[in-house]
């Protein structure tokens, strides 16, 4: 078994099943959240590999639920990674996040 991060010794690891209109739906509550009421001109959006792996051809749904936040006029592009790095909360320490939809938001 392959793990994205480290996996210390004799720890448990949890095994998850996918849900596709789960992964879009937080991708729309990903866009609801950078958005905060203020329009974007500009919105880089960073999916995990991860995510693309289970969605496979449905990837279009998680950027058509990102675009229907945002709206027509805000210039989108991204990338894929394989995971994220940043604190759960304020404050806390940094760790490994997997198969999230990360959004950062630009305006003039």
């Amino acid at each position: 078994m392959t793990f994205a991060g480290d996996m210390p010794e004799g720890q448990f690891g949890r095994l998850m099943k996918a849900n596709f209109d789960r992964l879009v739906d937080g991708a729309h509550g990903a866009a609801s959240a950078a958005l905060a009421g203020a329009k974007a001109d500009l919105a880089i959006l960073i999916s995990c590999v991860g995510r693309k792996m289970v969605l496979k051809q449905r990837t279009e749904e998680e950027v058509e639920a990102v675009r229907e936040v945002l709206g027509e006029t805000t210039a989108l592009t991204g990338f894929y990674s394989y995971g994220e790095i940043c604190p759960v909360a304020p404050g806390a320490s940094c760790e490994l996040h997997n198969q999230t939809m990360t959004i950062t938001t630009f305006s003039e």
